[in-house]
């Protein structure tokens, strides 16, 4: 089977269509359906039930999909293995990182690697962290940077805990309090980042716990969007501390979470027992030795 065949198979059920799949290909969607047909013929059997409302998988198809991911996964470990037989002369660095604290976390560390390697490729990938892992496994990323808990699958490396911080109106009644748990927000709408941010699974999944269903106001992929909400009145926003540190003065009231199991705690994640290339091992140990335990960000 070619791999070209196989990459265009994963991004048809990856993006439900073949018009969108050719899209992100930067191809036809007559290219597309060739190459999909001539799997089909190699296969021996329908990989998709051709709908008018999009295509669907079936069951030969779930197969060929699992499969496919896995094989174009090790066809990519092995093109970087190759390349660090060049050393850190050339190679490519693929990094996932959330919208929310990269900034402040990651800035200093990418001018000190591109200081130590001018020469490697970095690619960055912009998700919430809940997509990250998806692309993590899939093998189209080397690292990326997620909430804990981390999944059983992965190797990680916890960079930075911080406590969350509610920030509510200043006409909001608990706006006065020092500190406050998640029950005490069951009657206030809240403003959420877009599905996606693991941050918002651990808000819901602790309202739940706490007995009850959020009302979620907005969702946002902006910070400071969301932030500006929050002080218009339109609900309750969160940020970990160390980012709620930096916002500019006024605007919404910060107040302590004080709820240690919502901490937002960063990781860098890898797929176990994946390759790493030169320029991986790199950014791994430059990592390691800026997030050392009981180290703090400037």
């Amino acid at each position: 089977m070619e791999f070209k065949n196989l990459r265009i198979f994963v991004e048809v059920v990856r993006h439900k269509g073949f018009t969108a799949a050719a899209n992100a290909l930067g191809s036809t969607q007559s290219a597309v359906s060739k190459s999909i047909r001539q799997l089909e013929e190699e296969v021996g059997s329908p990989l998709l039930d051709r709908l008018a409302q999009g295509p669907t998988v079936t069951a030969v198809g779930e197969v060929v999909y699992r499969r496919a991911q896995r094989l174009l996964a090790e066809r990519d470990d092995l093109g970087a293995e190759l390349d660090a037989l060049q050393g850190l002369k050339r190679g490519v660095l693929r990094l996932g990182l959330p919208p929310l604290g990269s900034g402040v976390l990651f800035a200093p560390l990418f001018a000190k690697f591109r200081q130590l390697y001018p020469s490697v490729e970095i690619r960055l990938a912009e998700q919430g962290s809940d997509r990250l892992e998806e692309i993590l496994r899939r093998g189209e990323i080397d690292f990326a940077a997620s909430l804990m808990p981390i999944e059983e699958d992965l190797e990680w490396l916890e960079l930075r805990r911080e406590p969350l911080m509610a920030l509510l109106p200043a006409s909001h009644p608990l706006a006065a309090r020092e500190r406050l748990t998640i029950k005490d927000l069951h009657d206030s709408p809240l403003l959420l980042f877009e599905r996606g941010f693991a941050l918002n699974r651990v808000i819901v999944n602790s309202c739940r716990k706490a007995g009850f269903e959020p009302r979620i106001a907005a969702l946002s992929s902006q910070t400071d969007f969301i932030v500006e909400l929050a002080g218009a009145g339109l609900g309750v926003a969160f940020l970990p501390r160390l980012l709620d540190q930096r916002r500019p003065p006024g605007g919404p009231v910060s107040v302590l979470l004080d709820e240690p199991e919502m901490d937002w705690r960063l990781a860098l994640v890898w797929r176990g027992g994946a390759y790493l290339s030169d320029a991986a091992r790199a950014w791994l140990a430059l990592t390691r030795e800026a997030f050392r335990p009981g180290d703090d960000i400037p």
